[in-house]
């Protein structure tokens, strides 16, 4: 099993500066989408600001916990994305979504190993393995989506 500093890593390969698994992450695909193409939809397909969004919020709400706070992120508000009307709006999305993780990764590696197997909030979700694991593991399946949906509006725009 992955200890806390492999954990980290994993985190920000999918999330910041990794080319191992996907060959990409998330800032590599995003920092080439400009607000407008961020907020394309492709039929009816997720736009890529909500799906950023949407990864953020998980991030963040599980950072909150972290931080010692409450886990207060429901499911039925993870794509509640604000209205995304400009460059600052798109660039103040992304910037919070590059700190909440490099924030996330340093909790995650600062943690005792011991504290992967403790049960997270409540033992109904877990322990902190498996909810890093799930981040992980949720960020590489939208950051495919992001991937596929950019190459999409890139053919569209010809």
């Amino acid at each position: 099993m992955e200890n806390s500093t492999q954990l980290a890593s994993r985190f920000r390969e999918v999330l910041l500066n990794g080319k191992w698994i996907a060959n990409t992450n998330f800032r590599d695909q995003l920092s080439h989408v400009d607000w407008k193409q961020a907020t394309t939809r492709i039929g009816s397909l997720n736009t890529i600001a909500a799906l950023a969004y949407h990864i953020n919020y998980y991030i963040a709400g599980i950072l909150n916990v972290f931080e010692g706070g409450a886990l207060e992120i429901r499911d039925k508000y993870s794509f509640d994305l604000p209205p995304i009307r400009s460059k600052e709006d798109w660039d103040n999305l992304l910037n919070g979504m590059w700190a909440n993780a490099e924030k996330f990764a340093a909790h995650v590696e600062r943690m005792p190993d011991e504290q992967l197997e403790e049960p997270f909030v409540d033992e109904k979700y877990g322990n902190y393995r498996r909810n890093i694991e799930g981040v992980i593991e949720h960020s590489y399946y939208h950051l495919g989506q992001v991937s596929l949906i950019r190459k999409m509006i890139l053919e569209s725009e010809g």
